[in-house]
C-alpha cells in the first residue's frame, strides 16, 4: 500500500506560479513512476506529468514549457513547478504512483487561476 498526500495547490493570478508536492509513504520500494493528473469541473481527468524513477519525465502537450516535474527518491516526493499559469490549468491536480502492476491516487490539491 503507498499512501500519497499533495500540497501547494491555491489561487494564482494569470501568469503565476505555484509548487505543487506529492509526499509518499508507505510501500515505496515498489514505487517506479509518479507524476500528476488534473481533472476540471466536468471533464474527465488528463494527463500532466510523469516521471521515472530514473529521472525520465513526460508533459502533456497543453504544459509543456510551463510545467516542470522533478523528484527526490531519497525524500519519496515528487514536485511540479507549475509557471505562466492560465485559466484554463483549472482544476483539481491528483497525484499518482505506478508499480508493481499496481497505481495508487492522492485525494487530490486543488489548483484556481483567475483574477
Amino acid at each position: 500500500q503507498v499512501e500519497l498526500v499533495e500540497s501547494g495547490g491555491g489561487l494564482a493570478q494569470p501568469g503565476g506560479s505555484l509548487r505543487l508536492s506529492c509526499a509518499a509513504s508507505g510501500s515505496i520500494f515498489s514505487i517506479n513512476a509518479m507524476g500528476w493528473f488534473r481533472q476540471a469541473p466536468g471533464k474527465e481527468r488528463e494527463l500532466v506529468a510523469t516521471i521515472t524513477s530514473g529521472g525520465k519525465t513526460n508533459y502533456a502537450d497543453p504544459v509543456k514549457g510551463r510545467f516542470t516535474i522533478s523528484r527526490d527518491n531519497a525524500r519519496n516526493t515528487v514536485w511540479l513547478q507549475m509557471n505562466s499559469l492560465k485559466p484554463e490549468d483549472t482544476a483539481t491536480y491528483y497525484c499518482g504512483s505506478w508499480g508493481d502492476g499496481k497505481d495508487y491516487w492522492g485525494k487530490g490539491t486543488p489548483v484556481t487561476v483567475s483574477l
